[in-house]
């Protein structure tokens, strides 16, 4: 006999084809929003700027009232906790990452007002939620199993790095969603792409033609999505700019390898040198587009930081590029300020983190840290603890590293495009940063590309699971282990849910998770 009970009970439950459209429908719905759940109630807690909101707040609202960063008087951030945050200067703020993600941020407070914290937080709600739903529906692509794909959306859902990097006003939240959205592009291009080549080179054979370079493919709208996504997220934080690099090769790398099997004599010097431009032209200026875009306020105003850089004396380009708009000139002054300040960073912080720790969870960083008095803040107790940190649940991330590993041995094995896909992913997110390891970086930095870790983990426990054709023994035995897998995962979420949203605990509670020494 194969397959178990409970593929036979889940059969006998989908029989009919309300209830199997009822479960593709409703299971990404429901972790889309129990996600929603976890990461907006008590939103507004702690009603003070945590770690870098700080920065990102405040140059939100400024650049939404000014169209560009701008200093505020001091003791700003008091009055924020107050509940009177008071007005920027007209003065240019110094600040080194692009204003996509504070114009996401800037609207949520246009919404709710600048006083109320939930609207300093709602957008990245909003990103971190959207991103579960995204993440279910890339995994349903890559896997062919609703069951697999509710349980990725399921896992990122009640991770708390996720859970509390969608809590906090920080930048690395949109990044992630745009990347993943650009990767779930770069997804729906492939097939595309395929089926579409095919076809015109079958075409061409049938009209006794022999295609030697095969056709080029100009519309490709999904490859257009993906530039707009990546241009989106490198209009946030230019590490998005890695994932275009990353992606934009393999699109090509995709095409030779489909040349080759369709037996175009020429697939090598077709997929580089025809259709290569092709791609590049339809992914890379879209994303530049998107990108200058995104500086539309800067532009257009005049006092923005180094706006007038190239109307000072001696700074304007002469000669050839003498007909550059000045505008263009300050801009690209200010970029290269701004990369210098990026790639010298080395401030000493308690919670930087080496990236070489980063997929085993070395250092977490703690956005908040409170010890409320008895009697006040919900403290009960003798001694109590209120804090944010963005420690993921430790059963998904240390399985998560695992998993990885095997899907790495698994793309050097077998070549099976999925994993290429995922690794990819892992890839451009993480391996930059090991070009800068002396760098002050931080762990939530993994945020962006954590979703990639979500997919390894869970084609490694689909083969863990099996198949239903799998013998009965063998399959009982996978959906067992999965079954206690999931069980522990959603016990330690509701262990270390306190921790992520600022819930008052005991203190004795609070040091129970303390698992490993850095995590203080």
């Amino acid at each position: 006999m194969t397959g178990s009970r409970l593929d036979r009970w889940w059969e006998r439950m989908l029989r009919t084809e309300r209830r199997r459209k009822l479960w593709i429908r409703g299971g990404p719905a429901a972790v889309t929003l129990l996600a929603f759940v976890l990461r907006f109630w008590n939103l507004g807690h702690p009603h003070s700027l945590v770690f870098d909101e700080t920065f990102y707040v405040k140059d939100s609202w400024s650049l939404w009232l000014n169209g560009y960063e701008s200093t505020w008087p001091d003791g700003a951030d008091e009055g924020f906790a107050n509940g009177d945050a008071g007005s920027p200067s007209t003065n240019p703020s110094y600040v080194v990452h692009p204003p996509l993600g504070k114009w996401l941020i800037a609207l949520g407070i246009a919404v709710f007002g600048i006083d109320d914290s939930t609207g300093w937080r709602i957008s990245t709600v909003i990103a971190g939620t959207l991103a579960v739903l995204l993440v279910t529906l890339i995994a349903k692509r890559l896997f062919t199993s609703s069951i697999l794909a509710v349980l990725a959306g399921f896992l990122f859902a009640v991770d708390g790095h996720a859970i509390v990097m969608a809590r906090v006003s920080l930048l690395d939240n949109f990044v992630m969603f745009f990347v993943l959205a650009g990767f779930g592009a770069i997804l729906l291009d492939r097939s595309w792409h395929a089926s579409r080549l095919a076809a015109k080179v079958a075409s061409a054979r049938a009209r006794g033609a022999d295609p030697a370079w095969g056709p080029v493919l100009w519309w490709r709208p999904w490859l257009l999505a993906a530039g707009v996504a990546f241009g989106a997220a490198t209009a946030v934080k230019w590490n998005g700019l890695y994932f275009l690099a990353a992606f934009g090769v393999y699109v090509i790398v995709t095409d030779l390898l489909l040349r080759r099997r369709l037996g175009l004599s020429l697939w090598a010097s077709a997929a580089v040198l025809k259709q290569g431009p092709v791609s590049f032209v339809t992914l890379v200026p879209v994303a530049a587009v998107v990108y200058l875009a995104s500086w539309t306020g800067w532009i257009r105003t005049s006092g923005g930081y180094d706006r007038q850089w190239a109307d000072a004396v001696g700074n304007a380009w002469t000669g050839t590029f003498a007909w550059v708009p000045h505008w263009f000139q300050s801009l690209l002054h200010y970029h290269q300020s701004a990369y210098s300040f990026h790639v010298g960073l080395s401030t000493p912080h308690p919670y930087a983190a080496n990236p070489l720790g980063w997929l085993l969870m070395i250092r977490p960083t703690s956005m908040y840290y409170q010890s409320p008095a008895t009697g006040t803040d919900g403290c009960a107790w003798d001694a109590c603890s209120s804090a944010i940190t963005s420690i993921g649940n430790p059963l998904i991330w240390w399985g998560a590293a695992v998993a990885l590993g095997y899907c790495v041995y698994r793309l050097v094995r077998y070549r099976e495009w999925q994993v290429g896909l995922i690794v990819l992913g892992v890839a451009a997110g993480y391996l930059p940063w090991l070009l800068y390891l002396n760098r002050t970086v931080f762990q939530f930095y993994t945020i962006v590309f954590e979703p990639y870790l979500i997919l390894a983990l869970v084609f490694a426990i689909g083969k863990i699971l099996g198949s239903r054709d799998d013998p009965e023994e063998r399959r009982f035995a996978g959906v067992g282990v999965i079954g206690v897998f999931v069980t522990i995962t959603t016990l330690l979420s509701i262990f270390w849910y306190p921790l992520w949203t600022a819930i008052t605990v005991p203190y004795w509670f609070w040091h129970l998770h303390a698992w490993l020494p850095s995590w203080v």
